[in-house]
């Protein structure tokens, strides 16, 4: 969760900040009220223990999650400074109303999907799309990731690491107040494709690949890259480990067409050469996706 960042009232990017909080809110709202809550599911985070606690005693979970998130952004601001700005507290706030105004409306309504592995699937997917357009405004729905980072100031762990740790213990709350050791697993599920989802909102689809030839002729391969396949690319000077050997090592990143043609005319250039593939989640710079543009969209 970054530092504040503000739009000028009724701009551009303010409309559009809100408007992804909005639909962000809904559909996460729509991801618990459907798929996850009917379902004892507890993908983690203050809605996790929120939902435990709906089915323990029968308490609201959006008024329950808005208990725990006002006190902790308080918090937070005490404890971590001013982090926390007006589209967070806008975020967790419709997200909790959302999800009580669905759950009120939807009360007589039959859930449609009634296998739990489907509703985990279904629902982590939604929330990650909601979670994605909030990230996407520079706001969250509030959470523990609020009280990672206040862990992260006191103990210097990382936070990736006290966030799983901090789910984690909500998932295991869940699963022995409900008795059910199926629930962890379409816990974990739900978290899963939550994840896979956020990062394909926030990072699209990327069809690069990040490549690496080690050659003698990299001259020839080098010649390739830039006047057939109009790429630039970066010869990095390397080191054999076994004979002490100095190569050269060409860097290039490439679509999916283009390195097929790269590759087909390795192979007629040096069979033997060396070479390495990777995926690429995200390349901004010439010849892709400016970085100005990304940072502009968001």
């Amino acid at each position: 969760m970054g530092f504040i960042v503000r739009y000028r009232f009724l701009s551009a990017r303010w409309f559009k900040a809100y408007s992804l909080i909005f639909a962000g809110a809904l559909l996460i709202a729509s991801g618990y009220v459907l798929f996850i809550t009917p379902h004892r599911i507890v993908p983690g985070g203050i809605y996790g223990i929120s939902i435990v606690l709906h089915h323990t005693f029968g308490t609201p979970v959006g008024l329950v999650a808005l208990a725990f998130n006002i006190p902790l952004t308080i918090l937070g601001i005490k404890v971590l400074g001013p982090r926390f700005g007006a589209k967070t507290v806008t975020g967790f706030f419709l997200t909790s109303g959302f999800i009580d105004g669905m759950s009120w409306l939807l009360r007589n309504t039959q859930i449609k999907i009634d296998d739990p592995l489907l509703a985990s699937i279904y629902g982590g997917a939604v929330i990650g799309l909601g979670v994605g357009f909030l990230f996407r405004a520079k706001a969250t729905c509030g959470g523990t990731d609020v009280m990672a980072m206040m862990l992260g100031k006191w103990t210097r762990w990382p936070l990736g690491r006290l966030m799983m740790m901090v789910d984690s213990v909500i998932v295991v709350f869940g699963t022995l107040i409900f008795g059910d050791w199926k629930t962890p697993m379409y816990s974990l599920v739900a978290i899963f494709f939550m994840g896979k989802v956020i990062d394909l909102v926030l990072q699209g689809i990327s069809y690069e690949k990040v490549v690496l030839v080690i050659s003698d002729r990299f001259e020839d391969i080098g010649s390739i890259i830039v006047k057939r396949l109009n790429r630039g690319a970066t010869l990095i000077q390397g080191e054999g480990m076994f004979n002490r050997k100095t190569r050269k090592l060409i860097f290039v990143v490439l679509n999916r067409r283009e390195l097929l043609m790269l590759q087909e005319s390795i192979n007629e250039i040096d069979k033997k050469a060396f070479m390495i593939v990777m995926n690429a989640d995200e390349i901004l710079g010439r010849g892709f996706r400016s970085l100005h543009d990304k940072v502009s969209d968001d």
